[in-house]
C-alpha cells in the first residue's frame, strides 16, 4: 500500500524506501535491512506522504526525516534511468526487472 495515496498496488508498481541516517532513501534492489515503506513513484504521492507525515509513522522513526534523496530519485529523466532499475511499469510483480528469455 502506498503511504502517500493509501491505494493498494502490486509490489512491482511501488518503490520501497527505508531510513538511513535520518534520511529516507529509495531501496532500488529491495534488499536494504530495516523497516520499509512503499510509495508510488510519482511526485504527487511523495507530496501527500510528506503532508500527512506518513514516513516517520510508517518507518517507526521519531522526528522529521529528510526526503531529499527520494525527491531527487523521482525527478530523474528516462535517460538517467539507464543502468538502474527500470522505470516503474517495467518490472514483474516481485520487483525484478523484466528480462527476455534466450
Amino acid at each position: 500500500m502506498c503511504v502517500g495515496c493509501r491505494k493498494r498496488a502490486s509490489a512491482g508498481a511501488l518503490l520501497r524506501v527505508v531510513v538511513r541516517d535520518r534520511q529516507v532513501v529509495v531501496d532500488e534492489r529491495r534488499r536494504l535491512p530495516g523497516r520499509g515503506a512503499w510509495l508510488h513513484p510519482e511526485p504527487a504521492c511523495l507530496a501527500k506522504a510528506e503532508r500527512r507525515r506518513a514516513f516517520p509513522r510508517a518507518l517507526r522513526s521519531s522526528g522529521t526525516l529528510d526526503v531529499t534523496a527520494v525527491r531527487r530519485y523521482l525527478g530523474r529523466t528516462p535517460e538517467e534511468w539507464a543502468g538502474d532499475v527500470p522505470p516503474p511499469g517495467r518490472t514483474k510483480e516481485a520487483g525484478r526487472p523484466v528480462m527476455s528469455q534466450p
